[in-house]
C-alpha cells in the first residue's frame, strides 16, 4: 500500500527496486528498501479508511536479485472500532518480479490483517501486474482477485445475508506517470474497477466497500532531497442513491459530519524512501 493515491500503488512502489542503502549494499544478492509516510486520508480503492482524516504508514521490503521480494506495510486507520482492537492494518506480501519484453511481470499475494480486531476481518488476495514504459510514460495494468473467503462474506443486514457466507473481490486497475524531464515532478493518473460481494462481512465490514464500482484519482508529486510530497484528487461513482452507498453503512460511515467516505476529496501526503 503506498502513496495518497491507493493501497495497491503503494505496494507496487515498495516490491520495486527503490534505491540501495549503499554502494555497497548494491553488490549484494539481497536490498532492503522501506518508505514511511503521512497523509490526509488514506483511500482504499477509493473509500476512506481512515474517516476522511490523517493516517500513518510505513513499510518494509527485502528483494533478491532473482526477483523474489517479501515485505510489510502498515496504516492506522479511523476510530471507528469497526475492526477493533489498535485499528490498524498491517499487509503482508510476497512475490516474484520477472522480465517481459521492456516490461516486467509481477505475481505476488498480499495478506490484508488488522491485528488484534475483531474475527474474521483478514483475507487474502493475489495479484498480477505488467508494467512498462510508453516512450516517457510509465505504465502498469494490474488484476488483483481475493477468492471466496468468509471475511468477504455476506453476513450483515441484507436480505441475503448467511452466516458463514463466503464471497470473492475483483479488482482491476491501471496506472500511469509522466516525470517531467529535469524537473521534480511526477505527474500521476489511476483508474480501478471494483466487482465484489454484494453485502457486509460478519463484523459489519468488508474489503471497501461493497458491490460494484468505479475509483479514479489524478495527482503528482515533487521530491525534494530525501523527501517526497504529493497531492491527488480521488473520487468514485458511488452515488448516494446507489445500493454500495448503503452498503457502506454503517460501518463505513463518516462520522464528522455524515458525509459519505467515498465521495471527491483533494489529498495531501509528505513521505520519504530508503
Amino acid at each position: 500500500m503506498k502513496n495518497i493515491i491507493t493501497t495497491t500503488v503503494l505496494l507496487a512502489a515498495l516490491a520495486s527496486a527503490a534505491p540501495a542503502l549503499s554502494q555497497e549494499a548494491e553488490t549484494k544478492d539481497f536490498t532492503l528498501n522501506g518508505n514511511v509516510a503521512m497523509v490526509t486520508d488514506y483511500r482504499f480503492r477509493g473509500v476512506s479508511l481512515s474517516d476522511k482524516g490523517f493516517a500513518v504508514q510505513g513499510g518494509l521490503g527485502v528483494s533478491h536479485k532473482s526477483g523474489v521480494y517479501a515485505g510489510f506495510w502498515a496504516s492506522s486507520l479511523s476510530g471507528w472500532g469497526t475492526f477493533g482492537g489498535p485499528n490498524l492494518e498491517l499487509d503482508l506480501f510476497g512475490g516474484i518480479v520477472v522480465p517481459v519484453g521492456n516490461g516486467s511481470l509481477d505475481v505476488g499475494l498480499t495478506w490484508y490483517m488488522f491485528p488484534g480486531g475483531a474475527k474474521i476481518t483478514d483475507f487474502a488476495e493475489p495479484y498480477i501486474k505488467l508494467s512498462g514504459d510508453a516512450g516517457p510514460v510509465s505504465l502498469l495494468a494490474g488484476i488483483a482477485y481475493a477468492p471466496s473467503q468468509e471475511s468477504l462474506g455476506n453476513w450483515f443486514a441484507t436480505p441475503t445475508s448467511v452466516i458463514g457466507d463466503k464471497e470473492d473481490n475483483l479488482y482491476v486497475w491501471g496506472d500511469a506517470a509522466y516525470a517531467i524531464k529535469d524537473t521534480p515532478l511526477t505527474l500521476k493518473a489511476h483508474i480501478g474497477y471494483s466487482d465484489g460481494n454484494p453485502g457486509l462481512g460478519p463484523n459489519g465490514t468488508s474489503v471497501a466497500p461493497t458491490g460494484s464500482y468505479f475509483d479514479w484519482s489524478l495527482g503528482a508529486t515533487v521530491d525534494v532531497g530525501p523527501v517526497t510530497l504529493g497531492v491527488s484528487y480521488v473520487d468514485t461513482d458511488i452515488s448516494t442513491t446507489s445500493l454500495e452507498y448503503f452498503q457502506l453503512q454503517p460501518g463505513f460511515s463518516s462520522t464528522k459530519d455524515g458525509s459519505t467516505i467515498s465521495g471527491s476529496k483533494v489529498l495531501f501526503s509528505i513521505g520519504a524512501s530508503f
